[in-house]
């Protein structure tokens, strides 16, 4: 595997999102004027890419979104590497700090990935949601 990291969301990111958010998930607002503002992440398994994210750097922290995953490489750890990606990069802008909102049901692989639910939970577009954050020291 390999990665790219954008400045826009590119089209690789776009379909990897509907595919999931939109046609597997159901959601409706799965694209934002927040978009414009974040580093995009696209994940390859050679030519193809396979999942995304994007982040967005807000006064101590960094807040990651729309991770997602193509269901055929669901079982290849692509997520894991995906949030490895992603924290290093927030090492690399010296950020100590990440946050997410998880859905639910997906909130134990956050966890075995070192993030710590803070906060009620709470329904985005009828689908449970948690607040999630991971901190590292600064030499990390």
């Amino acid at each position: 595997m390999n990665y790219q990291f954008y400045k826009k969301l590119p089209l690789e990111a776009k379909k990897i999102r509907q595919e999931v958010f939109v046609k597997e998930q159901g959601f409706k607002n799965e694209f934002d004027d927040i978009d414009k503002n974040c580093i995009h992440l696209v994940v390859f398994q050679e030519e193809k890419a396979i999942g995304c994210a994007r982040m967005i750097c807000e006064n101590d922290s960094v807040i990651l979104g729309r991770i997602a995953v193509l269901k055929e490489y669901r079982q290849l750890h692509v997520g894991s590497y995906i949030l490895q990606c992603l924290e290093n990069k927030a090492k690399e802008l010296n950020y100590t700090k990440v946050e997410l909102s998880a859905q639910v049901r997906a909130s134990q692989f956050y966890l075995k990935n070192g993030y710590q639910i803070y906060g009620d939970e709470y329904l985005d577009e009828y689908c449970p949601h948690v607040h999630m954050e991971k901190t590292y020291k600064s030499n990390e």
